[in-house]
């Protein structure tokens, strides 16, 4: 399988490129992660020219529109920043990136509570870094996340599924879809998406039925605009139980009664929260691969990454 090329803050890899020398090296994103995709590490500090070690940093003045100025000298490398990120940016959509991992209250990467100062008070937890909010603001649909909020399995998975539904998109984009394309792509997607949002899959599927044939492009912009929405989502338990029963009620009439009381038993005892997702996913997987069912052999949600990373074991 080809890599998954994500962008990463380069002392997330183990690169001594923190104001005290140091790194944050997190095994998890290396050793587990990295088995799948290509890291491509920034640095906003190092790569817009200050040094290692340097004196460190933190945002002041308003949430909304911070500076970037060094805590003891008082010296204002928000321009700096800004500067150098304009340009990287332009190189960075050239990457083909799929994602980007963030380290968290960073002042410069940090995506969200990032520490404000003001002229008097304490810090309010309010802030974005200087070069994460640019790159947001740059690249809206590609999937962001820090690694400390990796840690929680709900928010590792939903990360990590966005970035391989999206990494389908870009390769389908390559070939330059034809409406036809569109459909097999949503259809193939339709149950993932409706576990985050059925709300999503109805008007995805009304933009399909009534496509503006005259303007493809926009099409696309507007399907993969909604989609990205959608899936941001979190898929919660219930959300997860109705589309085990969608799926199950495929089976109704191929399985014998002990079999379907099996398969209820299971899907009610994830929703009531005694086993994982993974437990009817493979039971169900099971049925479709004995009854050869043409519509879920082909549904994303049944492997929607890779079972390595056993994103689906968690309570």
């Amino acid at each position: 399988m080809k890599k998954i090329r994500i962008g990463i803050s380069a002392c997330l890899l183990g690169q001594n490129v923190r104001y005290d020398g140091g790194h944050r090296h997190d095994r998890y994103l290396t050793d587990t992660l990295g088995r799948w995709f290509e890291w491509v590490p920034v640095c906003p500090e190092v790569e817009c020219g200050l040094g290692v070690p340097r004196e460190a940093m933190h945002l002041v003045g308003d949430p909304e529109n911070p500076r970037l100025v060094t805590i003891r000298s008082g010296i204002d490398h928000t321009d700096r920043m800004q500067a150098w990120a304009a340009g990287r940016l332009e190189a960075l959509a050239q990457e083909g990136l799929c994602g980007f991992i963030f380290k968290s209250r960073s002042p410069s990467s940090g995506m969200a509570a990032v520490k404000v100062y003001g002229a008097s008070g304490p810090a309010v937890k309010k802030g974005v870094g200087i070069f994460a909010g640019a790159f947001m603001r740059r690249f809206p649909l590609i999937p962001c996340e820090e690694e400390g909020r990796l840690n929680d399995p709900v928010l590792r998975e939903n990360f990590i599924e966005r970035i391989f539904v999206y990494g389908r998109w870009r390769e389908m984009e390559k070939l330059g879809p034809a409406v036809k394309d569109l459909i097999a792509f949503h259809r193939d997607h339709k149950l993932l998406i409706l576990s985050h949002s059925p709300k999503h899959v109805t008007a995805l599927g009304r933009l399909l039925a009534d496509p503006d044939r005259s303007d493809p492009g926009n099409l696309q912009e507007r399907y993969v605009g909604l989609l990205m929405e959608g899936l941001r989502l979190t898929a919660t338990v219930s959300k997860q139980t109705n589309v085990l029963q969608h799926m199950a009620g495929y089976f109704k009439k191929r399985l014998t009664p002990d079999e379907k009381r099996e398969l209820g038993e299971v899907i009610g005892n994830y929703h009531r929260g005694l086993i994982p997702l993974v437990v009817p996913i493979t039971l169900i997987s099971h049925y479709v691969r004995l009854y050869d069912e043409p519509y879920l052999k082909g549904q994303v949600y049944l492997t929607p990454h890779p079972l390595e990373l056993m994103l689906r074991n968690h309570p």
